[in-house]
């Protein structure tokens, strides 16, 4: 996003947060075990779950994304469980590892950039028994948004528990969490609701609910935080001033419309590919499942990784992502979630077509940015 020092900050997440937010945590010490805050974490539990549109339960703990997926599945399987993983990133194979501490889990594996195959899901979950399912529905490592519903829907009439990484997915997606069937669903602060990192929020079906344990972990004992977050408390001492941030950037969600933040992500998304057109590049991913919420940028050739991010930071005070793993060097990813305007699309674009320009992939000058306008 543009901010007051020119700065365009595009990476895909953490993502640059309204001044309100920031504000937020600019507070003396509060007692965590007090009224005031009692008040604050009532007010977060009602606007939490407006956020992942149910009315079950959900935590929020101090912890980033991946202490949310802990949580979950350290809640929800046992050592002795056999857990289908889908794996198609980097994201969706960390979920993987976290799962090889808790359970028994086999990757069902597909190639980087296309989506997990429902199909292939009910086969193997018709070939073999599992306790649960795990999915990163938006995969931010190639920029891909996998069928959610339809996986769920395969998962659901097999009766097995559906974990989903969706932390850059909730606030930015479309989400039917309750009529789909998910069972947890798992955000992360610095995502699509543009607070600091650092906390991560867990919704969770009345099945999962019931069927939570607090015997293989301490901190991260899911029901300990649902439970807690009820009665307006914690387990243990909250991060104060990122409850607080988190908070307000709830609360300006709750401002400017679920349903409408949603629809102006896939709009700021439809733009950046008609840019990303106009500059004659590629997306990385199956273009059919493209996400909303984070896009991966072919390189064309000759195009060095390093340098071109270099040149986007120092002159154009521009900050985008790289690849990572064995797309390093391939790619490059940018964040449109949270509070991103069309603005910042327009700033970030024209930087990007500068830069490619002193690095031999001269395009018609302006064609990106005007593409964006276009659409704003």
């Amino acid at each position: 996003m543009v901010d007051a020092s020119g700065d365009v900050f595009l990476l895909p997440g953490p993502v640059k947060m309204d001044p309100r937010v920031l504000q937020a945590m600019s507070v003396p010490a509060m007692n965590h075990r007090g009224p005031e805050f009692k008040e604050v974490l009532s007010e977060i539990r009602a606007l939490t779950q407006y956020m992942f549109g149910t009315n079950g339960e959900v935590a929020v703990l101090s912890g980033s994304g991946t202490a949310g997926l802990e949580a979950a599945v350290s809640g929800l399987v046992r050592k002795e469980d056999r857990v289908l993983n889908l794996v198609n990133g980097k994201f969706s194979e960390r979920f993987h590892e976290l799962c090889q501490v808790f359970a028994r889990p086999t990757a069902l594996t597909f190639e980087w950039g296309s989506a997990v195959d429902p199909r292939q899901v009910a086969a193997a979950l018709d070939a073999d028994e599992f306790k649960a399912v795990t999915v990163c529905w938006n995969e931010t490592s190639t920029g891909l948004t996998n069928p959610i519903a339809e996986i769920a829907k395969v998962v659901k009439a097999r009766d097995a528990f559906l974990l989903v990484d969706g932390i850059t997915a909730v606030a930015g997606l479309e989400n039917r969490m309750e009529a789909w069937g998910i069972d947890a669903l798992v955000m992360g602060s610095q995502k699509c609701l543009a607070a600091p990192p650092g906390l991560s929020a867990v919704a969770l079906s009345k099945r999962a609910y019931e069927s939570l344990h607090s015997d293989t972990s301490f901190y991260t004992n899911l029901k300990a935080h649902v439970d807690a977050l009820a009665k307006q408390d914690t387990p243990f001492t909250p991060a104060v001033p990122l409850f607080l941030a988190f908070r307000e950037a709830l609360r300006l969600l709750k401002a400017e419309g679920l349903e409408t933040r949603i629809t102006r992500t896939s709009r700021l998304a439809e733009a950046a590919r008609a840019a990303i057109d106009a500059l004659g590049l590629e997306l990385y991913p199956d273009r059919r499942y493209a996400s909303n919420t984070v896009t991966a940028i072919r390189y064309p050739p000759g195009i060095d990784d390093a340098k071109f991010r270099k040149e986007l930071r120092e002159r154009h005070r521009t900050i985008v992502a790289g690849g990572q793993a064995q797309l390093k060097g391939q790619i490059f990813r940018i964040g449109h979630m949270g509070i991103c305007s069309f603005k910042d699309l327009e700033a970030g674009f024209a930087a990007f077509e500068a830069t490619l320009a002193t690095m031999g992939h001269p395009s018609p000058h302006g064609a990106a940015p005007s593409a964006i306008e276009k659409r704003a």
